[in-house]
């Protein structure tokens, strides 16, 4: 059964280590699984005056959404709480009212950062709006990678082996829920 798992970078930046995480977990994805790192920074700041004709790149995140198995959130950390870029695509894709694009969709989230805690306070956060928009999202393992340019190759590859540990540990763990959840 091949699976396709949505993945979000909650970072813009160009050498983003958010989307370097999420580059490193295709990489690593078990065979039967695909994943696509889905563009957000052309998304219009969520405005309910848009709702009654959305713009054409929030229908195409609507039916990227409906086609995939599965979500996976990649997030920074800033000032304890996930990024604003991430936050406007979780928005458009549970509106306009009643037609929220993430309901009942596997869900896991990961963080990273440069420094301590590997943004342990951005996936907490994180995790309460997925519940709200309600995903079934994986409770363990979670997943914080700290001091993550440390782990990393100028090619942004993975090249601490106990860090690619806790990539393949997550994806076991996380590749049986959404088997789990859409059988």
């Amino acid at each position: 059964m091949e699976i396709k798992v949505l993945a979000f970078s909650g970072s813009l930046r160009k050498e983003s280590y958010t989307t370097k995480l999420i580059k490193a977990f295709q990489k690593s994805a078990p065979t039967d699984i695909t994943v696509d790192l889905i563009d957000i920074s052309n998304l219009p700041f969520i405005n309910e005056d848009l709702e009654n004709d959305l713009p054409q790149v929030v229908k195409d995140l609507h039916k990227k959404i409906a086609s995939a198995d599965a979500i996976l959130f990649a997030t920074p950390e800033y000032n304890r709480s996930y990024s604003p870029v991430l936050k406007n695509a979780i928005d458009w894709g549970s509106r306009p009212e009643g037609k929220n694009m993430w309901d009942a969709k596997p869900a896991g989230v990961i963080g990273c950062s440069p420094y301590r805690h590997g943004g342990f306070g951005a996936v907490n956060h994180l995790r309460q709006v997925m519940m709200y928009v309600n995903m079934l999202t994986m409770q363990q393992p979670e997943f914080y990678l700290e001091e993550i340019a440390d782990l990393l190759d100028e090619k942004g590859d993975i090249i601490n082996k106990k860090a690619q540990e806790y990539i393949d540990t997550f994806w076991t763990a996380f590749e049986q829920w959404i088997k789990k959840l859409i059988q």
